[in-house]
Protein backbone atom coordinates (compact mmCIF):
# COMPACT_ATOMS: atom_id res chain seq x y z
CA UNK A 1 0.00 0.00 0.00
CA UNK A 2 1.54 3.29 -1.15
CA UNK A 3 0.40 6.14 1.08
CA UNK A 4 2.66 8.76 -0.53
CA UNK A 5 -0.17 9.87 -2.81
CA UNK A 6 -2.01 11.14 0.27
CA UNK A 7 0.83 13.51 1.19
CA UNK A 8 -0.47 16.83 -0.09
CA UNK A 9 -0.92 20.48 0.86
CA UNK A 10 -3.87 22.65 0.00
CA UNK A 11 -4.65 26.22 0.91
CA UNK A 12 -8.44 26.54 0.68
CA UNK A 13 -9.89 27.67 2.97
CA UNK A 14 -6.87 27.18 5.26
CA UNK A 15 -3.38 25.73 5.00
CA UNK A 16 -3.89 21.97 5.32
CA UNK A 17 -1.01 19.51 5.55
CA UNK A 18 -2.22 16.02 4.79
CA UNK A 19 -0.30 12.74 5.03
CA UNK A 20 1.34 10.07 7.15
CA UNK A 21 3.89 11.58 9.53
CA UNK A 22 3.03 15.19 8.75
CA UNK A 23 2.85 15.99 12.47
CA UNK A 24 6.67 16.06 12.35
CA UNK A 25 6.34 19.40 10.53
CA UNK A 26 4.68 20.95 13.58
CA UNK A 27 7.69 22.86 15.02
CA UNK A 28 8.45 24.48 11.67
CA UNK A 29 4.79 25.32 11.11
CA UNK A 30 4.46 26.82 14.60
CA UNK A 31 7.44 29.07 14.00
CA UNK A 32 5.96 30.18 10.68
CA UNK A 33 3.09 31.70 12.71
CA UNK A 34 5.48 33.35 15.16
CA UNK A 35 4.70 30.85 17.92
CA UNK A 36 7.57 30.36 20.36
CA UNK A 37 5.72 29.10 23.42
CA UNK A 38 2.49 27.23 22.53
CA UNK A 39 -0.28 25.99 24.78
CA UNK A 40 -1.34 22.50 23.71
CA UNK A 41 -5.07 22.02 24.30
CA UNK A 42 -6.35 18.46 24.22
CA UNK A 43 -9.02 16.07 25.48
CA UNK A 44 -8.52 14.74 29.04
CA UNK A 45 -8.51 11.16 27.75
CA UNK A 46 -5.55 11.95 25.49
CA UNK A 47 -3.46 13.90 27.98
CA UNK A 48 -1.31 10.92 29.02
CA UNK A 49 -1.40 9.00 25.73
CA UNK A 50 1.06 8.76 22.86
CA UNK A 51 -0.38 11.39 20.49
CA UNK A 52 -0.02 14.10 23.13
CA UNK A 53 3.17 12.85 24.77
CA UNK A 54 4.97 12.41 21.46
CA UNK A 55 3.83 15.85 20.30
CA UNK A 56 5.08 17.47 23.51
CA UNK A 57 8.42 15.67 23.07
CA UNK A 58 8.59 16.84 19.45
CA UNK A 59 7.99 20.46 20.47
CA UNK A 60 10.40 20.27 23.41
CA UNK A 61 13.13 18.92 21.13
CA UNK A 62 12.67 21.94 18.91
CA UNK A 63 12.93 24.37 21.89
CA UNK A 64 9.21 25.10 21.73
CA UNK A 65 8.37 24.31 25.33
CA UNK A 66 4.62 23.80 25.30
CA UNK A 67 2.20 23.91 28.18
CA UNK A 68 -0.70 21.50 28.44
CA UNK A 69 -4.38 22.21 29.12
CA UNK A 70 -6.96 19.42 29.16
CA UNK A 71 -9.78 20.46 31.52
CA UNK A 72 -12.43 19.98 28.84
CA UNK A 73 -15.73 18.10 28.98
CA UNK A 74 -17.01 15.95 26.13
CA UNK A 75 -19.40 18.81 25.41
CA UNK A 76 -17.11 21.78 26.22
CA UNK A 77 -18.56 24.45 28.48
CA UNK A 78 -18.11 28.15 28.99
CA UNK A 79 -16.14 27.40 32.16
CA UNK A 80 -13.79 25.15 30.18
CA UNK A 81 -13.10 28.05 27.83
CA UNK A 82 -12.60 30.52 30.69
CA UNK A 83 -10.18 28.12 32.39
CA UNK A 84 -8.27 27.75 29.14
CA UNK A 85 -7.99 31.52 28.74
CA UNK A 86 -6.69 31.79 32.30
CA UNK A 87 -4.10 29.06 31.66
CA UNK A 88 -2.98 30.80 28.45
CA UNK A 89 -2.60 34.19 30.15
CA UNK A 90 -0.89 32.94 33.31
CA UNK A 91 1.56 30.82 31.32
CA UNK A 92 2.63 33.62 29.01
CA UNK A 93 1.88 31.60 25.88
CA UNK A 94 1.86 33.08 22.39
CA UNK A 95 -0.09 30.53 20.37
CA UNK A 96 -2.33 27.47 20.62
CA UNK A 97 -2.04 23.95 19.25
CA UNK A 98 -5.34 22.07 19.35
CA UNK A 99 -4.85 18.29 19.30
CA UNK A 100 -7.73 15.88 19.78
CA UNK A 101 -11.36 15.36 18.90
CA UNK A 102 -14.06 17.90 18.24
CA UNK A 103 -14.32 18.85 21.92
CA UNK A 104 -10.66 19.87 22.15
CA UNK A 105 -10.74 21.65 18.81
CA UNK A 106 -13.92 23.60 19.59
CA UNK A 107 -12.63 24.59 23.02
CA UNK A 108 -9.22 25.59 21.64
CA UNK A 109 -10.77 27.74 18.91
CA UNK A 110 -12.88 29.54 21.52
CA UNK A 111 -9.86 30.02 23.80
CA UNK A 112 -7.77 31.38 20.91
CA UNK A 113 -10.52 33.89 20.18
CA UNK A 114 -11.24 34.83 23.80
CA UNK A 115 -7.64 35.62 24.81
CA UNK A 116 -8.04 38.83 22.80
CA UNK A 117 -11.46 39.88 24.11
CA UNK A 118 -12.61 41.88 27.10
CA UNK A 119 -16.27 40.79 27.21
CA UNK A 120 -17.76 37.47 28.34
CA UNK A 121 -17.94 34.55 25.90
CA UNK A 122 -21.71 34.77 25.51
CA UNK A 123 -21.41 38.30 24.07
CA UNK A 124 -20.14 36.63 20.91
CA UNK A 125 -22.87 34.05 20.32
CA UNK A 126 -23.66 33.78 16.61
CA UNK A 127 -26.75 35.98 16.60
CA UNK A 128 -27.24 39.09 14.50
CA UNK A 129 -23.98 41.00 14.14
CA UNK A 130 -22.44 39.86 17.44
CA UNK A 131 -19.39 38.61 15.57
CA UNK A 132 -18.52 42.21 14.71
CA UNK A 133 -17.80 42.80 18.41
CA UNK A 134 -14.80 40.46 18.28
CA UNK A 135 -11.40 42.17 18.25
CA UNK A 136 -9.18 40.14 15.94
CA UNK A 137 -5.84 41.77 16.76
CA UNK A 138 -5.52 39.96 20.09
CA UNK A 139 -6.59 36.49 18.94
CA UNK A 140 -3.98 33.77 19.35
CA UNK A 141 -2.54 31.99 16.28
CA UNK A 142 -3.93 28.47 16.09
CA UNK A 143 -2.86 25.12 14.63
CA UNK A 144 -5.43 22.30 14.64
CA UNK A 145 -4.56 18.59 14.59
CA UNK A 146 -7.60 16.29 14.72
CA UNK A 147 -7.23 12.81 16.17
CA UNK A 148 -10.81 11.82 15.31
CA UNK A 149 -12.61 11.88 11.97
CA UNK A 150 -16.01 13.38 12.66
CA UNK A 151 -16.67 16.99 13.55
CA UNK A 152 -14.36 18.58 10.98
CA UNK A 153 -13.93 21.42 13.47
CA UNK A 154 -10.40 21.92 12.14
CA UNK A 155 -11.80 23.56 8.99
CA UNK A 156 -14.66 25.42 10.69
CA UNK A 157 -15.07 29.07 11.65
CA UNK A 158 -17.08 28.45 14.80
CA UNK A 159 -17.16 26.61 18.11
CA UNK A 160 -20.10 24.88 19.76
CA UNK A 161 -19.96 25.57 23.51
CA UNK A 162 -22.46 24.52 26.18
CA UNK A 163 -24.02 27.28 28.29
CA UNK A 164 -24.40 25.31 31.50
CA UNK A 165 -26.90 27.63 33.18
CA UNK A 166 -29.23 27.45 30.17
CA UNK A 167 -28.54 23.77 29.36
CA UNK A 168 -28.10 24.86 25.75
CA UNK A 169 -25.38 24.70 23.13
CA UNK A 170 -24.31 28.05 21.69
CA UNK A 171 -22.41 28.73 18.49
CA UNK A 172 -19.54 31.22 18.74
CA UNK A 173 -18.54 32.47 15.30
CA UNK A 174 -15.94 34.59 13.58
CA UNK A 175 -14.14 34.04 10.24
CA UNK A 176 -10.80 34.38 12.03
CA UNK A 177 -11.62 31.42 14.28
CA UNK A 178 -10.64 29.24 11.33
CA UNK A 179 -7.28 27.65 12.27
CA UNK A 180 -4.35 29.05 10.32
CA UNK A 181 -2.84 25.60 9.77
CA UNK A 182 -4.33 22.10 9.91
CA UNK A 183 -2.42 18.82 10.06
CA UNK A 184 -4.26 15.66 8.98
CA UNK A 185 -1.99 12.80 10.06
CA UNK A 186 -3.73 9.39 10.24
CA UNK A 187 -1.09 7.97 12.58
CA UNK A 188 -2.55 10.09 15.38
CA UNK A 189 -5.99 8.52 15.04
CA UNK A 190 -4.98 4.86 15.02
CA UNK A 191 -5.54 4.47 18.77
CA UNK A 192 -9.15 5.61 18.68
CA UNK A 193 -11.43 2.80 19.96
CA UNK A 194 -13.84 1.21 17.48
CA UNK A 195 -16.92 2.64 19.22
CA UNK A 196 -15.64 6.21 18.96
CA UNK A 197 -14.39 5.62 15.42
CA UNK A 198 -17.93 4.60 14.48
CA UNK A 199 -19.68 7.48 16.26
CA UNK A 200 -17.33 10.14 14.93
CA UNK A 201 -17.42 8.65 11.44
CA UNK A 202 -21.21 8.75 11.43
CA UNK A 203 -20.98 12.37 12.55
CA UNK A 204 -18.90 13.09 9.44
CA UNK A 205 -21.60 11.38 7.39
CA UNK A 206 -24.33 13.46 9.05
CA UNK A 207 -22.54 16.66 8.04
CA UNK A 208 -22.28 15.68 4.39
CA UNK A 209 -25.80 14.25 4.33
CA UNK A 210 -27.51 17.22 5.93
CA UNK A 211 -25.50 19.67 3.84
CA UNK A 212 -26.51 17.79 0.70
CA UNK A 213 -30.19 17.95 1.69
CA UNK A 214 -30.13 21.64 2.62
CA UNK A 215 -32.43 23.83 0.51
CA UNK A 216 -29.69 26.46 0.20
CA UNK A 217 -27.99 26.80 -3.19
CA UNK A 218 -24.30 25.96 -3.14
CA UNK A 219 -23.33 23.58 -5.96
CA UNK A 220 -19.74 23.13 -4.77
CA UNK A 221 -21.06 22.22 -1.33
CA UNK A 222 -23.34 19.61 -2.90
CA UNK A 223 -20.47 18.02 -4.80
CA UNK A 224 -18.20 17.94 -1.76
CA UNK A 225 -21.01 16.43 0.30
CA UNK A 226 -21.59 13.63 -2.20
CA UNK A 227 -17.93 12.65 -2.25
CA UNK A 228 -17.78 12.91 1.55
CA UNK A 229 -20.61 10.37 1.78
CA UNK A 230 -18.86 8.11 -0.70
CA UNK A 231 -15.66 8.14 1.36
CA UNK A 232 -17.59 7.22 4.52
CA UNK A 233 -19.36 4.41 2.69
CA UNK A 234 -16.09 2.93 1.49
CA UNK A 235 -13.77 3.53 4.43
CA UNK A 236 -15.65 3.78 7.74
CA UNK A 237 -16.28 0.02 8.08
CA UNK A 238 -12.57 -0.61 7.47
CA UNK A 239 -11.51 2.02 10.01
CA UNK A 240 -13.83 0.48 12.62
CA UNK A 241 -12.80 -3.10 11.88
CA UNK A 242 -9.05 -2.40 11.78
CA UNK A 243 -8.02 0.69 13.70
CA UNK A 244 -4.43 0.63 12.45
CA UNK A 245 -5.44 0.76 8.77
CA UNK A 246 -3.68 4.01 7.85
CA UNK A 247 -5.38 4.34 4.49
CA UNK A 248 -8.83 4.02 6.05
CA UNK A 249 -7.89 6.50 8.78
CA UNK A 250 -6.53 8.96 6.20
CA UNK A 251 -9.63 8.77 4.04
CA UNK A 252 -11.90 9.28 7.05
CA UNK A 253 -9.95 12.36 8.13
CA UNK A 254 -10.49 13.73 4.64
CA UNK A 255 -14.20 12.78 4.73
CA UNK A 256 -14.53 14.63 8.04
CA UNK A 257 -12.95 17.81 6.67
CA UNK A 258 -15.09 17.55 3.55
CA UNK A 259 -18.27 17.25 5.61
CA UNK A 260 -17.44 20.36 7.62
CA UNK A 261 -16.62 22.23 4.42
CA UNK A 262 -19.88 21.12 2.79
CA UNK A 263 -22.06 22.24 5.68
CA UNK A 264 -21.48 25.84 4.76
CA UNK A 265 -24.74 24.96 2.95
CA UNK A 266 -26.34 24.41 6.34
CA UNK A 267 -27.30 21.41 8.47
CA UNK A 268 -30.76 20.26 9.56
CA UNK A 269 -33.00 18.43 11.99
CA UNK A 270 -30.38 15.86 13.07
CA UNK A 271 -28.27 18.66 14.52
CA UNK A 272 -31.26 20.71 15.66
CA UNK A 273 -32.16 17.74 17.88
CA UNK A 274 -28.63 16.57 18.73
CA UNK A 275 -27.50 19.94 20.06
CA UNK A 276 -30.13 20.32 22.82
CA UNK A 277 -30.07 16.60 23.62
CA UNK A 278 -26.29 16.73 23.99
CA UNK A 279 -26.47 19.80 26.20
CA UNK A 280 -29.10 18.31 28.53
CA UNK A 281 -27.86 14.71 28.69
CA UNK A 282 -24.13 15.28 28.05
CA UNK A 283 -24.37 12.59 25.36
CA UNK A 284 -21.81 12.12 22.56
CA UNK A 285 -22.70 14.40 19.67
CA UNK A 286 -21.71 11.97 16.91
CA UNK A 287 -23.63 9.12 18.54
CA UNK A 288 -26.76 11.27 18.77
CA UNK A 289 -26.55 12.17 15.07
CA UNK A 290 -25.93 8.54 14.16
CA UNK A 291 -29.02 7.34 16.03
CA UNK A 292 -31.25 10.18 14.84
CA UNK A 293 -30.19 9.88 11.19
CA UNK A 294 -32.76 7.43 9.76
CA UNK A 295 -35.65 8.96 11.72
CA UNK A 296 -34.86 12.45 10.40
CA UNK A 297 -34.38 11.11 6.87
CA UNK A 298 -37.80 9.46 6.99
CA UNK A 299 -39.43 12.64 8.33
CA UNK A 300 -37.83 14.68 5.55
CA UNK A 301 -38.64 12.19 2.77
CA UNK A 302 -41.33 14.26 1.05
CA UNK A 303 -38.84 17.08 0.44
CA UNK A 304 -35.69 15.10 -0.35
CA UNK A 305 -36.85 11.95 -2.17
CA UNK A 306 -35.45 13.03 -5.53
CA UNK A 307 -32.13 14.28 -4.13
CA UNK A 308 -31.60 11.17 -2.03
CA UNK A 309 -32.35 8.97 -5.06
CA UNK A 310 -29.63 10.87 -6.94
CA UNK A 311 -27.24 10.33 -4.02
CA UNK A 312 -28.05 6.61 -4.00
CA UNK A 313 -27.18 6.53 -7.68
CA UNK A 314 -23.86 8.34 -7.05
CA UNK A 315 -22.99 5.90 -4.26
CA UNK A 316 -23.65 2.96 -6.57
CA UNK A 317 -26.41 1.47 -4.43
CA UNK A 318 -28.49 -1.29 -6.08
CA UNK A 319 -31.88 -0.10 -7.36
CA UNK A 320 -31.15 3.52 -6.38
CA UNK A 321 -34.04 5.10 -4.51
CA UNK A 322 -34.86 6.70 -1.17
CA UNK A 323 -35.60 3.24 0.21
CA UNK A 324 -32.23 1.92 -0.97
CA UNK A 325 -30.43 4.85 0.65
CA UNK A 326 -32.29 4.43 3.95
CA UNK A 327 -31.53 0.71 3.92
CA UNK A 328 -27.83 1.49 3.38
CA UNK A 329 -27.84 3.83 6.40
CA UNK A 330 -29.45 1.16 8.58
CA UNK A 331 -27.01 -1.53 7.41
CA UNK A 332 -24.01 0.77 7.89
CA UNK A 333 -25.10 1.61 11.43
CA UNK A 334 -25.50 -2.05 12.26
CA UNK A 335 -22.13 -2.93 10.72
CA UNK A 336 -20.22 -0.36 12.77
CA UNK A 337 -22.14 -0.97 16.00
CA UNK A 338 -24.44 2.05 16.28
CA UNK A 339 -27.51 1.32 18.45
CA UNK A 340 -30.98 1.83 17.01
CA UNK A 341 -32.61 3.84 19.82
CA UNK A 342 -31.91 6.85 22.03
CA UNK A 343 -33.01 4.81 25.06
CA UNK A 344 -30.05 2.49 24.50
CA UNK A 345 -27.66 5.36 25.35
CA UNK A 346 -29.53 6.43 28.47
CA UNK A 347 -32.09 8.96 27.25
CA UNK A 348 -35.69 8.74 28.40
CA UNK A 349 -39.08 10.40 27.85
CA UNK A 350 -38.05 13.43 29.91
CA UNK A 351 -36.23 14.69 26.83
CA UNK A 352 -39.58 15.13 25.07
CA UNK A 353 -40.79 17.87 27.44
CA UNK A 354 -38.86 20.73 25.86
CA UNK A 355 -37.13 19.22 22.84
CA UNK A 356 -39.56 20.64 20.27
CA UNK A 357 -39.05 24.26 21.27
CA UNK A 358 -35.31 23.78 21.74
CA UNK A 359 -34.91 22.21 18.29
CA UNK A 360 -36.81 25.05 16.59
CA UNK A 361 -34.58 27.55 18.40
CA UNK A 362 -31.39 25.80 17.23
CA UNK A 363 -29.52 27.39 14.33
CA UNK A 364 -29.58 24.16 12.33
CA UNK A 365 -33.38 24.21 12.16
CA UNK A 366 -33.40 26.99 9.59
CA UNK A 367 -31.75 24.90 6.88
CA UNK A 368 -33.73 21.69 7.32
CA UNK A 369 -35.59 20.80 4.09
CA UNK A 370 -38.91 20.99 5.97
CA UNK A 371 -39.55 23.68 8.62
CA UNK A 372 -40.69 21.25 11.30
CA UNK A 373 -42.94 22.43 14.11
CA UNK A 374 -42.08 21.76 17.77
CA UNK A 375 -44.59 18.89 17.73
CA UNK A 376 -42.97 17.32 14.67
CA UNK A 377 -39.55 17.48 16.33
CA UNK A 378 -41.07 15.88 19.42
CA UNK A 379 -42.51 13.10 17.26
CA UNK A 380 -39.13 12.42 15.62
CA UNK A 381 -37.43 12.26 19.01
CA UNK A 382 -40.15 9.96 20.38
CA UNK A 383 -39.70 7.63 17.42
CA UNK A 384 -35.92 7.56 17.97
CA UNK A 385 -36.38 6.80 21.66
CA UNK A 386 -38.32 3.61 20.89
CA UNK A 387 -36.93 2.66 17.48
CA UNK A 388 -40.18 3.26 15.57
CA UNK A 389 -39.07 3.87 12.02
Amino acid sequence: MNLDRYTVNWNYPTNVKCGVGRVRDLPQLARSLGIKKPLLITDPGLATLSPVLSTLTLLDGADLHAGLFHQIKGNPTGKNVADGVQAYSEGGYDGIIALGGGSALDAAKAVAMMVGQSGPLWDYVDEGDNWLRIKTEGMAPLIAIPTTAGTGSEVGRASVITHEAEHAKKIIFHPRMLPAIVILDPVLSTGLPAKLTAATGMDALSHSLEAYCSPFYHPMGSGIALEGMQLVREWLPRAVAEGTDLEARMQMLVASSMGATAFQRGLGAMHALAHPLGARFDAHHGMLNAILMPYVLKANQAAIDERITAAARYLGLPNPSFAAFLDWILRLREEVGIPHTLKSIGLDESCLETIGAEAVADGSHGTNPIPFTPQQYRNICAAALDGLL
